[in-house]
């Protein structure tokens, strides 16, 4: 049996960023999609890498990649590396105030349609040298793994790899239309509700529980009315028409309270709000596109957000 080639060290960091794209996203296809590299370019990296350090670093197979116990082990100082090159590659970006590039920006639907795409049109007008790629999902996506450079969120569980910066303050609104109140009256307290025609929003298809708040504590309340919609816009439209009682964010009904259109319900009740946050990958050195994009919508919300807060 052959004995394997002695280890011979690092000599590429390509190398390396090309073994931390792959492990993020346990395929050598979309590693090489993000690194703009051929597969075939990106197999060279890793076969270099294993061979420099003496060890396999992956197990491959017809349709997965993941670690090994050695890849492991590399990838938790690999990403400190990669970490620092960025820090480094930052640095000298942010020395550059003029933001160019491409930029993968992540909304969520309802939010991002209405709120931040006119900011982002505005955004994009202003630096000509940017092009933007947006998603959309109320699913929040892992950035790091993803190659995202900014979303857009409301509320969320803490990250350690992400930066979470406060943009607006936000909150979930109980209302109905006066006609569908006229009909049937308001609800005095959650556990009416059990009474009301309700229109819940579907996830993974089931409906989600509204929340409230009781005596400083969150109460989720079950919800399963005859209309059941998995589009919050879908679930504002059905309101507007009398269907029901209805709980969606201030920033999509905001207007509607204002013009008479919809009333609040349960107000006492009412759960705290989650707010606007934008998150990115945890970097020393913030990219001008990154940046100035949460420094635009940071100005334009100084006076408020354009919902009731």
């Amino acid at each position: 049996m052959t004995p394997p080639a002695p280890a011979t060290g690092i000599d590429h960091i390509g190398d390396v960023i090309a073994f931390i794209r792959v492990a993020d996203a346990q395929s050598f296809t979309l590693a090489s999609e993000r690194l703009g590299l051929s597969r075939s370019a990106i197999g060279k990296c890793i076969a270099r890498l294993e061979q420099g350090l003496g060890a396999r670093l992956l197990h491959r197979s017809t349709r997965s990649v993941s670690l090994s116990d050695e890849g492991r082990l590399f990838y938790e100082h690999a990403q400190r590396i990669v970490a620092e090159v960025d820090n480094a590659t930052g640095a000298m970006a942010s020395r550059q105030e003029t933001p160019r590039g491409r930029l993968r920006i992540d909304l969520p639907v309802a939010l991002g349609r209405l709120h931040i795409m006119p900011l982002v049109a505005d955004y994009l007008r202003q630096w000509p040298g940017v092009e933007a790629d947006i998603s959309f999902t109320d699913d929040y996506t892992d950035l790091v793994r993803d190659g995202i450079d900014v979303a857009i969120r409301i509320g969320g569980e803490a990250d350690s790899r992400l930066v979470r910066r406060v943009l607006a303050p936000h909150r979930l609104i109980t209302c109905a239309a006066p006609d569908y109140l006229a009909r049937h009256g308001a609800p005095a307290s959650p556990d009416d509700l059990a009474r009301h025609q309700t229109l819940a929003f579907t996830h993974m298809g089931a409906p989600v529980p509204w929340r409230y708040a009781s005596h400083g504590q969150d109460r989720p309340v079950a919800v399963a009315g005859r209309l059941r919609l998995g589009n919050t816009e879908a679930l504002r439209d059905a309101a507007l028409a009398g269907a029901g009682i209805v709980q969606l964010g201030a920033f999509l009904v905001g207007n509607d309270l204002r013009q008479g259109h919809l009333v609040a319900v349960l107000e006492p009740h009412a759960p705290p709000g989650a707010p606007v946050c934008a998150v990115y990958p945890h970097r020393r050195h913030l990219a001008p596109k990154v940046r100035l994009l949460i420094d635009g919508i940071v100005a334009r919300w100084q006076q408020g957000a354009p919902w009731p807060a």
